[in-house]
């Protein structure tokens, strides 16, 4: 697949228009051998885009294509004229109203002409190129209306002939600057988003039709091209008209074609096809062409271009021939893998969409089981940290462990209130109440009272991390609930109430734990040996120098014994050094208890009971069997969605094996 490109392109060169001289050459002849070398390699690329093209597969992904643009009354319609060999709608204002996909095969001499035009629905076989121009006429009024609008619907022409090049265009209306009578005000803006639509895909080839009779600078066309292909790589310039330019102005064409204005990567080419005169006449197009490359050999400034092959629509044909099947083959590799990847996304939505609602009514009641059993299940592996993941991709277990880690800092980094108490507290008893005791003789009272009121003040935080954890998994729940019952309306408001209502049963549970908890925190209780081991490494601890705080020993509250007994005098530096102490002790064990009995908690009553509940209460839907019509009452959009689903799935299975026959 890599190298087709590169062979077609050695082969058109070389094989084919190198060795055709400009006047000798008959617009899209060919002999026999060269014609089945052609056939063999150049019409299957081709045809591999229009079949895709015609799957729907440019619903999902754009595809390989050359778009036709140009102002008004540029001679853009001449061109695919000559190009296609067929008159095409032609008159003042808007003449292409709908897009016009214009698919080219060569046939074989003397195979009988004949073509298809696809719109919408309808589909109709032509025998006679005369039938074309009143048919696009028909699609166009069918799809636009009978008045002067435009539609952005494709008009699908389909033409087979020896005289027609491999190639496919998508023929785009002409950029109008005024609205005339009959037409929309904004018309023109209409005509620019749609052109728009098709020009800014990176896949696709812009041909710009410009007339060499006006300023090439000022066109809206080479604008707009310019907008979206700032570097020129997907542009080609088509120069028009020719014979209108004004004596002494030919110069000026010159440098235009040879890319010394405005410069395009692509560069240009410039034909001369029939005027309306010559059409007032019935010049044919055959003897158009003729008349063409006879302009162009006399022509004193114009004839260059014959030799560099940028002249006559014949060159133009081979030109744009190569340019697709080499664009095509430049993007087959990522197209494939661009429906690989829209494939799996799309499967993946049409999973959770499912299969739709069974008609039986076993069948609807397994339908209905399966629905709260998966729903249920994916609310328990939730809670068990497992595969079920939130809209931010992070697990609700780890959201949740988040929380739990926030009230361990909150109680690590509670000690500086602490110390605080602490001081106040020994100052008060040292200067009124100490009597004949010595300094260092602790009361146990004032200790017990510094104990209780800051664990007290712990109550707060702890509620706190309760109400955030509590939402956290609502949230979690609800988006479970949202993706398992997609469609379902009713179902998903009743999974909501209820998920609120056991919301604030749990969470009201689990709040009246927690202050049970911390009413048995005032009663000051340690095992006496875990107590004198705490006693004793503190005392280990802060020997020496008072060692840092956060030592590998000490995993509860911490205190600074060196900034506490700086703020007292020499009389209350033995009480306050003991105090503290025997408080960085119990602190220690009580700040261990709490820091995993409140996340215990937590878990125990808002996701492991909530989680069990839910499913209890999810699954008593079941006993009301007069409502499950009700729930299984599918959104109105939804049937729809789930077709254009199982569509797309369809379309882009085909379109993998094309491709994969195709390499």
């Amino acid at each position: 697949m890599l190298s087709i490109g590169s062979k077609l392109t050695s082969w058109l060169y070389e094989g084919v228009i190198c060795s055709l001289q400009p006047a000798s050459y008959s617009v899209f002849e060919m002999d026999t051998s060269l014609y089945n070398h052609y056939e063999e390699k150049v019409r299957p690329c081709i045809d591999l885009i229009d079949s895709l093209r015609a799957l729907g597969v440019e619903k999902d992904l754009a595809l390989p294509a050359i778009a036709v643009i140009g102002d008004q009354s540029s001679g853009k319609s001449s061109v695919l004229e000559a190009l296609s060999g067929v008159g095409l709608p032609r008159g003042s204002g808007i003449v292409t109203r709908c897009p016009l996909e214009l698919k080219l095969k060569k046939a074989k001499k003397e195979t009988e002409w004949k073509a298809t035009i696809r719109y919408e629905d309808e589909y109709k076989e032509l025998t006679s190129p005369s039938e074309v121009e009143k048919e696009i006429r028909t699609a166009q009024n069918a799809m636009a209306g009978s008045g002067k609008g435009i539609s952005d619907k494709l008009i699908s022409l389909e033409i087979e002939s020896d005289n027609v090049p491999d190639l496919t265009l998508i023929d785009l209306p002409g950029i109008a600057r005024v609205a005339v009578q009959g037409q929309p005000y904004d018309i023109g803006e209409q005509i620019k988003k749609l052109i728009r639509k098709f020009i800014e895909k990176e896949e696709t080839i812009n041909l710009v039709v410009v007339p060499c009779n006006v300023d090439i600078a000022t066109t809206e066309a080479l604008k707009m091209a310019q907008d979206v292909d700032q570097s020129g790589e997907r542009t080609l310039g088509i120069l028009t008209k020719p014979d209108l330019v004004d004596k002494g102005a030919e110069q000026n064409i010159v440098d235009v074609v040879n890319n010394m204005v405005i410069h395009l990567k692509k560069g240009y080419m410039i034909v001369k096809c029939r005027g309306q005169q010559d059409i007032n006449e019935n010049l044919t197009l055959a003897d158009a062409t003729d008349k063409e490359l006879s302009f162009f050999e006399n022509h004193s400034h114009f004839s260059q271009f014959l030799e560099d092959r940028k002249a006559t629509t014949g060159c133009l044909a081979e030109r744009l021939t190569t340019e697709l099947v080499e664009h095509i083959n430049k993007t087959l590799p990522m197209l494939e893998e661009q429906i690989e990847t829209k494939l799996e996304q799309t499967k993946k939505k049409l999973e959770r969409y499912g299969e739709g609602i069974p008609v039986e009514e076993l069948e609807r009641t397994a339908f209905f089981v399966s629905k709260l059993t998966s729903f249920t299940q994916d609310i328990a592996n939730a809670t068990r940290g497992e595969d079920t993941e939130s809209e931010s991709n992070e697990r609700l277990f780890s959201v949740v462990r988040g929380e739990f880690q926030k009230w361990k800092h909150n109680l690590d980094t509670s000690t500086t209130a602490f110390q605080k108490k602490m001081r106040k507290e020994v100052m008060v008893y040292d200067s009124v109440y100490r009597g004949r005791e010595l300094p260092g003789f602790i009361n146990y009272k004032t200790f017990e009272s510094i104990v209780k009121d800051q664990i007290k003040h712990l109550e707060t935080p702890a509620i706190s991390t309760l109400k955030n954890v509590s939402e956290i998994v609502r949230k979690s729940f609800i988006e479970i609930a949202k993706n398992s019952f997609i469609g379902f309306p009713h179902l998903l408001r009743t999974a909501k109430t209820k998920i609120e209502e056991l919301k604030r049963q749990q969470e009201g549970h689990a709040e009246a734990v927690i202050q049970t908890q911390f009413k048995m925190e005032q009663i000051i209780y340690a095992q006496d040996g875990i107590y004198t081991k705490s006693l004793s490494e503190t005392k280990e601890q802060n020997t020496d120098g008072n060692k840092e705080p956060n030592s590998k020993k000490n995993s509860g509250f911490s205190f600074s014994i060196s900034d506490t007994v700086y703020a007292f005098g020499t009389s209350s530096n033995a009480s306050v050094q003991e105090m503290s102490t025997h408080i960085q002790s119990y602190y220690t064990i009580a700040g261990q208890r709490l820091a995993d009995q409140i996340p215990m908690i937590i878990l125990h009553f808002v996701l492991r009971e909530f989680a069990y509940n839910l499913h209890l209460s999810m699954l008593q839907l079941l006993q009301d069997r007069e409502r499950m019509s009700e729930y299984l009452k599918e959104e109105t959009n939804i049937a729809r969605e789930r077709k254009e689903l199982r569509d797309r799935v369809q379309r882009l299975t085909q379109a993998r094996h094309r491709l994969a026959n195709f390499c």
